[in-house]
């Protein structure tokens, strides 16, 4: 944005006009302005929301997704548009500290779309962290990240089913944890009579307990057990092993949030409690697992007088009003909802600030008071201040105050804000921020209205299904690129609260820090309770964006490493066999298979990109230097791609605990499935069996037979996707940290134990620079060891910890005279080339949808499907804003729930839901 188009703007909304300060320490308010709009064309926001055909899957599913980009256009001021800044979108799969899957989906017009096969030899139960995200978007904190827990069960190879209920208490520094498990079969019955061994078990293999339990007639087992050790306690699991049908089944439970107390927070309305001004104090409950908790308590001075009572309103949280005299201090004791109490220290006092009191957000204003007492006024009578009202990261209201002369100053905002978190900001003359409050705007006209109908309500089995979409904006229809959902309700039960939406997304998560508990509760059938609620949430939750005092001191971010893709970028450098760079040096891109080709020059460094290219993944890709005078002594170096590093889920709270009950409905239609499926007439088959190839491991080394069984982590090698190990080990394994060209545990090197971990390649320990020096392609699997069991490796090495990496087996068979002079073509490349195969973009298939001609079910047990309907590439008419498509219902019976969700190209979003029936 022009610095004359951000003057006019601010000319509409100035409340007084006045001259330059005379402080020499003044800073004049366009100037903060023009810095923060410059900030704003040098590091635009994008988000990344992927929509869902489902909240939960099973081993043998399919994740059917569609990526909406979006972008912040400052110039014109408007949030959320479809971004044509990056057209790349990664989507990252994640189990236990380790990337399962990774997809590179093409974008076009903010859109992309994909999917996600579950299969038995990739997946397993479990509770699977998948984070979106463009190139652009790792310049800055990866908290910026699309970011959902999605749950995975498995009723096809799980034998026993398990439930465990938690509880715990600490006190002196020692926590008593006591768990019930209950074990059932497949069906439901109660495991009855089976031995259960048990354990503690700490990240560092170290038991802290154990035991012996048999189960009772209800299948339940007792397990309790004291510890001191609380840090081990949060990373520890309790194993069971239970000897089920002739069978040993083991199961692992995290205790992690075992070790730890109810936490409870006080935040004073516009950030400080001032003596004698009455202030909104907002309160956050939270369990050790994440979720919030009901209070009730009282505030009490230092004399032990009673000032008020509260409780809380909505998952743990709740205001009050105080107002603070001089020379008290006051404290909370609180009651919790099971039973518990504590006494908590409410926040100091100041004794003169200045604080933002919101009194009323609407459509078209947003009413507040600057309040503060009167040490504060005599101190700064006459003296004027800024306010600063932002979404994202643009200004929408900019001002400067009359001259301070009372202890109340009302304020009227036009609300020129888009729906959203807004960040109000009082600072003073010298650009600190003095108070701050956020809020949440949510205006109908610039939100999308989408509607869903059909014919009737009330259907039949494989009955044909018509259903309309309308699109429009207030009145006005809209052209809109949505995606929907159908889906069978009675087998997908779900609390519509706790759903990740575009609207929750969008407009309120991704601007907000840490767990937001049941976010589409404040969307879904809004009304005064639910904008009461939202507005203690926005109290109680802090705010992701930038701070006014780093862009007045250009702390600005440094240059983005990351550039925007336009599609596939394949970089490198073109060098002598001598090592020195090719200037102006031709460099040739090919995919034979796809008739793929292009060239570029080198810089004056040797470096080339080929930039804007598009093909499938698992294709071959030459690079060559041909073209070139004496090209056969040139050598190429392709870079690889670097690892976008693990970092804990911020949505882990939302996490299943007992899939098998919680996911109950649904794996036991996964489970009729796979039966059906595996219906078959009997055959007699003769034929020679392969032996199994065992794969490399650890074991297969001599110098590492003194290393414990199983390792802590096990890293697939067909997920390692970066330049060089070292990168790899960094990005993969959330443990490990780096320190000058050293891996280390991070978990001791905090301790301040600095010994490097030793790092074998197969059987040969190497350094840093052969860590350097291994092709992630040759390595079948990365083994980390926290501890060296017996070897006696780090005792010798004067080393902590232990990673193997296991290289492939090279398999020798015989081969052709063509084979032969294939593989002498792939050492020995013509004109200096290199063969490739970078990561290109994942396929996306298409949603099947089965058509039926008669209503009756088939003679293997009928259709179960789950997802009825998935088409992510609805696009309504521009004139009219409608659109249809139609399917066939499955053969349950019972509810079924079509989801609708969308972007035009103005950045209106919506979401709507419908229902129907089906008899």
């Amino acid at each position: 944005m022009s610095l004359k188009r951000f003057t006019f703007l601010l000319s509409l909304f100035l409340l007084v006009a006045t001259s330059a300060f005379s402080q020499t320490d003044s800073i004049p308010l366009v100037t903060i302005a023009q810095k923060t709009a410059d900030y704003n064309t040098q590091f635009p926001i994008e988000k990344v929301y992927l929509h869902f055909d489902k909240p939960y899957y099973a081993v043998g599913d399919t994740v059917w997704l569609k990526a909406y980009v979006t972008a912040d256009s400052y110039g014109e001021l408007k949030q959320r548009v479809p971004s044509t800044l990056s057209n790349v979108v990664y989507v990252d799969v994640i189990h236990q500290d380790t990337i399962v899957q990774k997809l590179k989906l093409a974008a076009t017009k903010g859109v992309a779309f994909g999917n996600i096969a579950i299969t038995k030899a990739r997946y397993q139960q479990g509770n699977y962290q998948i984070r979106a995200y463009t190139k652009w978007m790792r310049n800055f904190d990866a908290a910026y990240f699309f970011d959902k827990t999605i749950s995975i069960g498995d009723a096809i190879n799980k034998n026993v089913q398990t439930n465990i209920s938690l509880t715990s208490s600490t006190q002196n520094n020692a926590a008593k944890v006591q768990a019930v498990i209950t074990y059932r079969n497949p069906d439901g019955s109660a495991i009855a009579g089976k031995k259960v061994n048990w354990k503690v078990q700490t990240k560092d293999d170290e038991v802290l307990s154990k035991g012996k339990e048999t189960t009772d007639a209800n299948g339940n087992i007792r397990v309790a057990f004291n510890t001191n050790k609380l840090t081990d306690l949060a990373t520890s699991k309790l194993i069971t092993d239970i000897d089920a049908n002739s069978k040993e089944v083991t199961n692992q439970f995290s205790l992690k949030n075992t070790g730890a107390s109810i936490d409870l927070q006080f935040f004073p309305e516009g950030g400080d409690l001032i003596t004698g001004v009455a202030s909104k104090v907002a309160f956050k409950a939270i369990q050790p697992n994440g979720m919030g908790i009901d209070v009730k308590g009282s505030v009490t001075d230092n004399t032990g007088a009673t000032v008020v009572d509260f409780t809380s309103q909505h998952l743990g949280m709740g205001v009050f009003s105080l107002t603070p005299a001089a020379g008290k201090t006051y404290k909370a004791t609180v009651t919790f909802a099971d039973g518990s109490k504590n006494t908590y220290d409410l926040p100091k006092v100041s004794a003169q600030d200045l604080t933002i009191s919101i009194v009323n957000v609407s459509h078209q204003r947003i009413t507040m008071n600057l309040l503060c007492n009167d040490a504060f006024l005599q101190k700064n009578k006459g003296k004027r201040f800024y306010l600063m009202a932002t979404n994202g990261q643009a200004i929408f209201y900019a001002a400067q105050t009359a001259p301070l002369d009372a202890t109340t100053y009302p304020v009227l905002l036009p609300n020129k804000m888009p729906s959203g978190v807004t960040k109000i900001t009082v600072l003073g003359s010298n650009g600190d921020a003095l108070s701050e409050r956020l809020v949440f705007v949510n205006k109908p006209d610039d939100q999308l209205a989408l509607t869903l109908t059909t014919p009737k309500t009330v259907y039949t089995s494989r009955d044909k299904v018509v259903m309309s979409v309308m699109a429009k904006n207030g009145a006005q229809p809209v052209e809109a690129d949505l995606s929907v959902t159908v889906l069978d309700e009675t087998k997908v039960p779900f609390d519509e609260n706790s759903e990740t939406t575009i609207l929750s997304y969008l407009l309120l998560t991704s601007d907000l820090k840490g767990y937001i508990e049941k976010p589409n509760y404040y969307f879904n059938n809004a009304n005064d309770k639910t904008a009461a609620d939202l507005d203690v949430l926005m109290l109680t939750q802090g705010y992701r964006r930038f701070a006014y005092k780093d862009i007045i001191a250009n702390r600005l971010p440094v240059q983005p490493k990351f550039l925007a893709e336009d599609g596939i970028t394949i970089t490198g450098t073109l060098r002598t066999s001598a090592g020195v760079p090719i200037n102006r040096g031709n460099v040739n891109f090919e995919i034979k298979d796809r008739r793929i080709s292009t060239n570029t020059t080198t810089n004056t460094v040797g470096e080339f990109a080929f930039s804007k290219l598009y093909f499938p993944d698992s294709l071959q890709a030459m690079v060559s230097a041909k073209g070139n005078a004496n090209s056969n002594n040139f050598m190429i170096l392709v870079d690889n791609e670097s690892a976008q590093p693990i970092t804990p889920s911020i949505n882990a709270p939302a996490a299943f605990v007992n899939i098998d009950s919680a996911m109950r409905p649904y794996l036991q239609n996964s489970k009729k499935v796979a039966d059906n499926s595996r219906v078959l007439n009997e055959v007699t088959i003769r034929a020679n069996v392969a032996p199994k190839v065992k794969k490399p491991s650890h074991a297969d080394n001599s110098s590492l037979t003194g290393l414990s069984a199983f390792a802590d982590h096990t890293i697939d090698g067909s997920t390692l996707v970066c330049p060089t190990m070292f990168d790899c080990l960094m990005g993969s394994v959330a443990g490990l940290m780096a320190d000058q060209n050293n891996l280390y545990i991070r978990r001791y090197y905090q301790q301040g134990d600095q010994r490097p971990v030793a790092i074998y390649l197969n059987n040969i320990m190497l350094d840093y620079a052969g860590l350097r020096s291994v092709d992630p392609k040759t390595v079948e699997s990365v083994e980390v060891f926290m501890n060296d069991g017996v070897s006696g490796i780090n005792r010798m090495s004067n080393t902590n910890g232990v990673v193997v990496i296991n290289s492939k087996r090279v398999e020798t068979p015989k081969m052709s005279k063509d084979q032969i002079t294939a593989a002498l073509e792939d050492l020995m490349p013509a004109n200096s080339g290199v063969k490739i195969k970078p990561k290109g973009f994942s396929a996306a298939r298409t949603f099947y949808s089965p058509r039926y001609d008669v209503t009756k079910e088939s003679a293997i047990g009928g259709d179960l499907r789950t997802t009825i309907y998935w088409n992510p590439r609805i696009n309504t008419d521009k004139a009219t804003g409608a659109t249809s498509f139609d399917f066939f219902n499955s053969d349950g019976k019972g509810t079924y729930r079509a989801i609708v969700e969308g972007i035009d190209a103005n950045g209106n979003i919506g979401r709507s839901v419908y229902r129907y029936k089906v008899q």
